[in-house]
């Protein structure tokens, strides 16, 4: 009896850290169900294809900008009602995963998401989530789930100073904690001292079809400080041009671009290329 009570007493204990880690209603539990349901049979074996169509399954859904910025205390935030570039972006790659894994289950999404999301996979504070693209696509695919391939399609590597985020703090209210703030400055350190790969913009139409639909693409910045601001899929409409799913802050919602990448590309005053990740 008592061996019993021990172990009802580490099952509790170990539901409530969960509960402490984990921000999601439950409505927003409901829409990570119901998604699951509505995807289900979407896998064809082409895992591309099946980026873009569970993509294209959230057209409309409304963009929501720091959906993750909730609370004191970092948590993982399940939210698919409002979807910024990033959040679409990492929601569409772990729903295909589970699609592959065939294990649509609550559990399966929401473990897929803390390794796709954090450092090393491993959700450890606000420092631990992986704010810098460059680096999201960089500590992804040392877990093995993408490629950066942006050097095998005629991308140059580049280096700059990363450091928008601790130059901005004001910006980010987990930075107004001195632990947090002194963590990101190390992250911005590192990556400092990290060459990152980018597909200029005039490269991009003459190497357009060597880019797969499903690939992941990050839009690459002139502004001081980031390494990249906007971020979506890759997709090969009737056209027979690549187009870029994502969560726009233009229409403020999850739409495919009405012009080609690469003319897309041309009006973004402060674009210099992209960077391209392919999901293995």
């Amino acid at each position: 009896m008592k061996y019993f009570s021990l172990i009802l007493f580490f099952l509790l204990a170990t539901n409530s850290i969960l509960a402490q880690q984990i921000t999601c209603s439950p409505k927003d539990k409901a829409a990570v169900e119901s998604k699951l349901a509505e995807i289900d049979g979407m896998y064809n074996g082409d895992f591309g294809e099946t980026m873009v169509n569970v993509g294209k399954s959230f057209m409309k859904t409304p963009y929501v900008a720091k959906t993750l910025e909730i609370g004191d205390t970092e948590t993982l935030v399940v939210n698919l009602h409002g979807l910024d570039c990033t959040t679409f972006v990492e929601n569409v790659l772990d729903f295909s995963k589970l699609l592959r894994q065939d294990d649509l289950s609550f559990d399966a999404f929401v473990k897929n998401l803390e390794v796709i999301r954090y450092k090393d996979g491993e959700l450890e504070g606000y420092a631990s989530r992986l704010h810098y693209f460059s680096e999201w696509i960089a500590n992804n695919a040392e877990k093995g789930l993408l490629k950066d391939i942006t050097g095998e399609i005629g991308g140059a590597e580049i280096t700059k100073d990363i450091n928008f985020m601790s130059t901005h703090r004001d910006l980010y209210p987990f930075l107004s904690d001195d632990a947090n703030f002194s963590k990101i400055k190390a992250s911005e350190n590192y990556l400092n001292n990290q060459a990152i790969c980018v597909l200029a913009q005039d490269e991009i139409a003459k190497n357009e079809h060597l880019i797969q639909s499903g690939d992941i693409i990050a839009l690459a910045t002139s502004i001081n400080g980031l390494d990249v601001t906007h971020t979506g899929i890759a997709t090969r409409e009737k056209d027979g041009r690549i187009h870029l799913l994502h969560a726009s802050t233009g229409s403020m919602e999850v739409e495919v671009s009405k012009k080609p990448l690469a003319e897309y590309l041309k009006g973004i005053k402060s674009n210099t290329g992209m960077m391209v990740a392919r999901p293995l």
